[in-house]
């Protein structure tokens, strides 16, 4: 991404977010972000796209083996969870006293 220009996102690590496209689509099911890239424009979502990884033997691991792990899947691709509509939601910002607070589209409450 071009850093000139660095995108505002609104999702951050800790929040409960339900992936809207997909393999793993499920708009009743909200899940925690882990990580989030925002240079990249990537999150990484707890249960989500997983893959598996083949791990040659190490000293922290001299078996080696398969272990199975979250991928990053694209930002655009999950939306914020508000737990008191029980529903996805868009997002407004407004500007508190301390920094800005991010405002739910459905319920019109601040999200922590």
């Amino acid at each position: 991404m071009n850093k000139r220009f660095k995108p505002k996102f609104n999702i951050k690590k800790g929040d409960s977010v339900v992936v809207i496209a997909g393999d793993d689509k499920n708009r009743n099911e909200p899940r925690t972000v882990l990580a989030v890239m925002p240079s990249e424009g990537r999150v990484l979502v707890e249960g989500v796209n997983m893959v598996t990884k083949h791990l040659k033997p190490n000293a922290q691991n001299p078996q080696g083996g398969i272990v199975k792990e979250e991928a990053p899947l694209n930002i655009s691709n999950v939306m914020l969870w508000d737990p008191k509509a029980k529903a996805a939601t868009r997002v407004s910002r407004e500007r508190a006293e301390k920094g800005f607070v991010r405002i739910s589209k459905k319920s019109g409450e601040a999200i922590k």
